[in-house]
């Protein structure tokens, strides 16, 4: 640099005071302050027009910015920043779906976002853009699972249910729970099923209640209810939370949007917060997945309806019908195999596998939930 850092006026003062002794030639005195003549030249002119006060920096900003974006446009760009969180490029969508007409580009937008220090660079150098598979149709698969333990100042731990459509992102279910029992879930999916009808797959963790960790591949009582239902039961993949991948990526925007930017006095408190942002998330935020569409925009209701009684498993008539024990064991080919106890009472089906020779397949409805290789030595 030109000029040392500290006692940069000093320096100033003092070159302009040695210029005038004329002791050394001005290309010297230059060259010892190691500044060019043409900077030398300006020390002086400024502090014959002006005096000592004439050596200070002056500001560098422009007198006139005819491209910079307008002062109401920029106020809206930090009111939407400060109230969702949003980067560029969803707030450059929503304005224009809020009739905008001079809306910035969305790199000018985080420029102003920078320029206000509401950027934190290093979690933007942080992110991360996943290409994660997207079914075809609205309803083919939900996604389930609870949102951690969220601390509430008088009720305590509150676990937020969410359910979220893969299709269109779409938020079915967020719901403040203060347990995660079964009963709980299924009064909630009971609610979502009568507005928005029933999906084709519910894919969930290994984790109580939607799985048994104690028992991998066998059903649980919720399981059992969705199954009756029409509706296939799926699980992730053990310590893989990537194939609820759309389920997680929503609990982080919940999480930067909701949870991290206010407390909750009470679980009430909470849900109403919930239900307002649900809204947002649904209806207003543009989803950079969806090419910057928002979730209701590509969301419908299931034309399956949910049913008025929960119906019984029906089976082929090449099927050989069994009947689950109190111990949710069923017996075949002298052999004893366990099945889950939330199937105790009901009917299961023995049918021979169309892939495996010599091996029996066991359905429950529609569900594959356990099979007996008749090859196989027997215990």
């Amino acid at each position: 640099m030109p000029w040392e850092a500290k006692n940069t006026m000093n320096l100033r003062e003092e070159f302009v005071s040695l210029a005038a002794t004329q002791a050394l030639s001005f290309s010297e005195l230059c060259r010892r302050y190691r500044i060019s003549r043409q900077t030398g030249y300006k020390w002086l002119d400024r502090h014959k027009a002006e005096g000592p006060g004439g050596l200070a920096d002056r500001s560098r900003r422009p007198h006139h910015s005819p491209l910079r974006s307008p002062e109401h446009i920029e106020a809206r760009v930090l009111e939407l920043r400060r109230e969702h969180g949003w980067g560029g490029r969803k707030i450059e969508r929503r304005l224009r779906d809020l009739g905008e007409t001079e809306v910035p580009a969305p790199a000018t937008i985080t420029e102003i976002l920078r320029r206000h220090g509401l950027i934190d660079e290093q979690a933007s150098q942080q992110r991360q853009h996943w290409q994660r598979f997207e079914h075809a149709h609205p309803n083919l698969l939900w996604q389930m699972d609870f949102k951690g333990d969220v601390q509430t100042l008088k009720d305590g731990r509150c676990m937020p249910l969410t359910v979220i459509d893969d299709h269109s992102r779409y938020n079915i279910v967020l719901s403040a729970c203060s347990r995660t029992t079964t009963q709980v879930v299924q009064a909630a999916l009971e609610r979502a099923f009568r507005c928005y009808g029933l999906p084709a797959r519910i894919n969930t963790d290994n984790g109580a209640p939607w799985g048994s960790p104690g028992a991998p591949g066998q059903l649980t009582e919720l399981a059992v209810w969705l199954i009756r239902l029409g509706i296939e039961v799926s699980y992730s993949r053990p310590y893989h939370p990537q194939t609820n991948g759309k389920d997680e990526r929503f609990h982080r925007t919940l999480k930067a949007e909701v949870l991290q930017r206010q407390a909750f006095s009470t679980h009430e408190d909470m849900q109403r917060a919930l239900d307002r942002w649900r809204h947002v998330y649904n209806v207003e935020r543009p989803h950079e997945a969806l090419g910057m569409a928002t979730p209701i925009t590509r969301y419908a209701c299931s034309l399956r309806a949910m049913p008025g009684r929960v119906p019984e498993p029906e089976y082929g008539c090449g099927d050989e019908v069994l009947r689950v024990n109190a111990s949710g064991v069923v017996r075949l080919r002298g052999q004893k195999l366990k099945l889950s106890i939330a199937l105790k009472g009901l009917q299961v089906a023995a049918r021979m596998s169309e892939k495996e020779d010599g091996v029996i397949e066991i359905w429950f409805a529609h569900q594959r939930v356990a099979k007996l290789d008749l090859k196989a030595p027997k215990p």
